[in-house]
């Protein structure tokens, strides 16, 4: 996925500099959840200024004396009103038809008047005697929490192209963009740093064309969207200015030579993406297009927020002794290689839920279920195959993120019904994984420890898991009751970077033994875990979210390009519907990011599978599955890419040398494939036996 990914890392930490890029970074995501946090610590200030103050919304601001009079003559304002009535022999009166003034009504309502002004300055001196300095102590507190998040809701979309910006050109000076093989070339190298340059010079250009443009335009142009093309413009020239150092650094370790097929794989997927919507935009006179589409990530700022906070937590995740604690449990049974990779890949389906997406798990914990897995005896190609399915079940299961987005974008749906379904899902995709596993091409016996050994062992395992959940309980609890905020979709993404620095927090003070030892125990410090793991988010989440925003400009020439409309807006059946629906999407799984795919998919395909008959939770089910085999399927094959980044080049290269039949020497592709594909038929052809006409 990324070359010489160690070398340039180990360099980049050495020299102290990567605070340059990491600390920014770590202050922006905290600011993310200091914002987020903060309106459920002004929901909570309210009601207990509530409590304690009856009436506690109208202190929030100084009262304003009333401008009445409460002491006005009746009889003097009655009088003084019926002089105001015109006279009878008045020809301009007579003309208007003013009508003469009963001077009970009048009476009647003066005195209703003179009463409403008498209660606004009792109301006025109750509010002036409640204002005691207590209260506006708790209100200025409570006023500053509100300010603050009216800020943080009116940053987002700044803070959101700062954190992209800074990440993607940190991944550009560590080499950490994605791309189908890893440069080991200087021909390789010179190929992709090349056309980086160039697809950022694209970016810069069609930022500059749309700021021109929009400033050209009839309808007038706020302060704040000027400012956001000038970060758009700042941001870009930087990313083109860092790959144009590295395209003149070449770096001395690569090899000389090269093959020029082999270098354009290299290339990064985002410069792909970038020089085809480039190319199409601009041969159509749309020059702004490219700009234009990565605009739209402000409208879903919070989302693309939450898929950085999200990356944050995976690699915090990375930093603790969690996924190595739970490998510990299942140890003492010994287990096969093919029963240890299944429950690998089912325990991990948690965690994958909780950070996102696919991905962003196997970059977490991949390396540590392919040691584990090789620990146990398990051959390479079954260790690369578990470790790429690692992320794909949990994708259905709550609080996922992508899933909420699906809800978001879609009214047809709510996430209850997608997780609802989604653990009918997560169990076929699980059953099917499990047979594939300990059938197809098994080698190892199925033998496990006896229960009187394991048994004891495994409880022994479980007690450094312990004080693990009294932590996590404790942030959960604390939210719950502190915050009234629960654990769902929608609050797991403020509320897992808390839980996951309390954990580091909670293994600095308990397990760190001040040595760099590879003791089981030791712990670099909370400084050191946080550092670490921020380096590592600073540079996936430039790869992702570069990588995510130019899925939506992939989108966009799709959806400009009418490729959409040669296919019928509707289909009679909805069995030769849903067969196109799975091509298509597999297709889109295979090409494009998963958040890109369902903007571009909610805008075209999701309306023909409803005209055609197909139920919308249906359909969205059948896109999550369909997205996670076009990860695991070549030639772009995404969570194999990561499972190559993780584990190391030379573990994939010595996999592939591997001799066997040719299921054994291609079994981390083809396992997961099976598994999959089977699941994808399933889910998408026999629920329409139960309702499609």
């Amino acid at each position: 996925m990324s070359e010489n990914l160690t070398l340039s890392r180990v360099s980049f930490r050495r020299s102290g500099l990567e605070w340059f890029s990491s600390l920014p970074a770590c202050l922006l995501l905290l600011s993310v959840v200091l914002f987020s946090t903060s309106s459920d610590i002004h929901n909570q200030m309210l009601k207990g200024g509530e409590h304690l103050w009856s009436g506690y919304y109208k202190l929030r601001m100084d009262p304003v004396a009333p401008t009445c009079n409460p002491n006005r003559d009746v009889d003097a304002a009655v009088a003084a009103e019926l002089a105001q009535t015109p006279a009878e022999d008045d020809p301009m009166a007579a003309l208007l038809g003013a009508e003469e003034k009963d001077p009970a009504e009048v009476r009647v309502a003066i005195e209703r008047a003179l009463a409403d002004c008498r209660q606004a300055f009792q109301s006025y001196d109750q509010i002036q005697d409640q204002l005691t300095p207590g209260v506006k102590a708790y209100r200025a507190v409570e006023l500053f929490v509100a300010d603050l998040i009216a800020f943080g809701l009116s940053s987002q979309r700044y803070i959101l192209i700062i954190l992209v910006m800074l990440c993607a050109v940190t991944a550009t000076l560590t080499r950490h963009h994605i791309a189908m093989r890893a440069m080991e070339t200087r021909l390789d190298y010179t190929v992709s740093h090349t056309l980086q340059t160039i697809a950022n010079a694209m970016l810069l250009g069609s930022s500059v064309i749309f700021r021109q443009s929009t400033l050209g335009s009839e309808t007038s142009v706020s302060s704040e969207e000027l400012l956001l093309h000038n970060f758009w413009i700042t941001g870009f020239a930087c990313l083109t200015l860092a790959s144009l150092y590295r395209l003149l650094r070449v770096p001395e370790d690569l090899a000389a030579g090269g093959n020029l097929n082999k270098a354009f794989l290299a290339v990064p997927l985002y410069t792909v993406m970038c020089l085809i919507s480039g190319t199409y935009f601009g041969l159509i006179g749309h020059a702004s297009g490219i700009g234009i589409y990565l605009g739209k990530m402000m409208e879903l700022s919070d989302m693309f927020l939450n898929v950085a906070l999200y990356v944050w937590v995976g690699m915090m995740l990375k930093q603790t002794r969690l996924a190595t604690l739970v490998f510990n449990v299942f140890r003492p049974w010994r287990m096969p290689p093919e029963l240890l990779a299944v429950v690998a890949v089912l325990v991990a389906a948690i965690p994958t839920a909780y950070t996102g997406a696919s991905g962003i798990f196997v970059i977490a914990a991949g390396a540590v279920i392919y040691n584990e897995l090789r620990a146990a005896g398990a051959r390479r190609q079954l260790a690369l195959a578990a470790t790429a399915m690692s992320g794909s079940m949990g994708v259905v299961l709550r609080p996922c993120l992508l899933v909420v987005v699906i809800a978001y974008l879609n009214r047809e749906v709510t996430t209850d019904e997608l997780f609802g379904w989604g653990i009918w899902v997560f169990v076929l995709t699980a059953t099917l994984f499990t047979l594939v596993a300990l059938t197809v091409n098994r080698q190892s016996r199925f033998e496990l420890a006896p229960a009187s050994v394991a048994t004891p062992a495994m409880v022994q395992a479980l007690k450094p898991l312990l004080p693990y959940v009294l932590v996590i309980a404790g942030v959960v609890l604390l939210y719950r009751y502190a915050l009234d905020v629960g654990m769902d979709e929608f609050s797991a993404p403020r509320l897992l970077p808390v839980i996951l620095l309390a954990i580091l927090g909670y293994e600095h003070l308990c397990l760190k033994t001040g040595g760099q030892a590879d003791d089981a125990d030791s712990h670099p410090g909370l400084e050191r875990s946080l550092r670490g793991a921020t380096n590592d988010t600073t540079a996936e989440i430039g790869a992702l979210l570069l990588l995510l925003g130019l899925s939506v400009s992939i989108g966009g020439v799709i959806e400009r390009s009418h490729i959409m409309q040669s296919f019928p807006q509707a289909f009679d059946s909805a069995w030769s519907a849903m067969a196109l629906m799975v091509v298509i999407l597999v297709v889109l799984g295979m090409i494009m990011d998963a958040f890109g795919a369902v903007i571009l998919v909610t805008a075209t395909v999701a309306t023909i599978a409803y005209a055609s008959g197909i139920h919308p939770v249906h359909f969205w089910m059948v896109t999550l599955v369909a997205f996670e085999l076009g990860y695991l399927s070549p030639p772009v094959a995404l969570n194999h890419l990561l499972t190559r980044q993780v584990v190391g080049e030379a573990e994939v290269t010595a996999a592939q040398q591997e001799s066997g039949t040719f299921y054994q020497r291609h079994e981390r592709i083809i396992m997961p494939l099976i598994a999959m594909g089977i699941a994808l038929v399933l889910v998408a052809f026999v629920p329409l036996a139960f309702y499609a006409t």
